[in-house]
């Protein structure tokens, strides 16, 4: 299928969802969400995809729910008032573990901002201790802030330090250069717009494909990341 770009209506759905918030009004309006949501996204996976592989030959990029199409529903054990997204969310992944514990392409979009990313968004515990176990290695933890340092000469943005202190276990290493990097529980550069023309034409692909292009070496650095294996044993 080709990829024309997001449609209006698209948003319009998702803007609807924001006063209908519920699985009866979704479920009276799966077509227009087919049309609308699922066809488009499916495709702009399948177009992307093809040009990711230029920079990751392995790149995954499965146009499906689950894989790099988040579900609309939210966990109704926490949004029982709303259990309906209100952005939809699209990841194309690296690698053999979780998608969202890998280096990461991301985009997500509502009806008033586009979010497009690489990284890894929130490290959960094992990744945090292997992230924070990988930087004690000061040629890796100089190359990520020289990676963060160009990607903000670009203009791009870069993910806030999380904790206010070092992690314990990181004391003997506070004096280091580049030691900041341990307050970070996640690790990413993103740019946001607002949703235009461009991206309700194909040339999102070129508009995204050109940010995530600017940050491949991120990409790369999180990828090695995940490859790394530590010493000692996260269990």
């Amino acid at each position: 299928m080709s990829f024309n770009g997001f449609p209006k209506k698209g948003l319009t759905f998702l803007s609807n969802i924001i006063t209908n918030n519920s699985k009866e009004w979704l479920d009276n309006h799966k077509q227009d969400y087919e049309k609308y949501i699922v066809i488009p996204n499916k495709a702009y996976v399948e177009e992307m995809g093809e040009h990711l592989q230029i920079l990751i030959p392995h790149i995954h990029a499965i146009p499906k729910v689950n894989k790099s199409l988040f579900r609309i529903y939210r966990d109704a054990r926490f949004h029982r008032l709303d259990p309906i997204k209100e952005r939809i969310g699209i990841i194309f992944w690296q690698g053999s573990t979780h998608r969202m514990q890998s280096a990461s392409f991301y985009m997500h979009y509502d009806p008033f901002e586009v979010f497009v990313a690489t990284g890894i968004r929130n490290f959960k515990p094992a990744l945090l201790s292997h992230y924070r176990e990988y930087i004690k290695n000061e040629s890796t933890r100089k190359a990520l802030h020289f990676i963060l340092q160009s990607l903000k000469e670009k203009g791009y943005t870069i993910a806030e330090e999380k904790y206010k202190r070092f992690p314990k276990g990181f004391e003997e290493h506070t004096d280091k250069p580049y030691a900041y990097l341990a307050k970070f529980g996640s690790m990413y550069a993103y740019q946001t717009f607002i949703p235009d023309q461009v991206f309700h034409s194909s040339k999102i692909i070129n508009r995204n494909f050109k940010i995530y292009e600017d940050m491949l070496a991120l990409h790369q650095w999180l990828y090695s990341l995940t490859l790394f294996t530590p010493k000692q044993s996260y269990s």
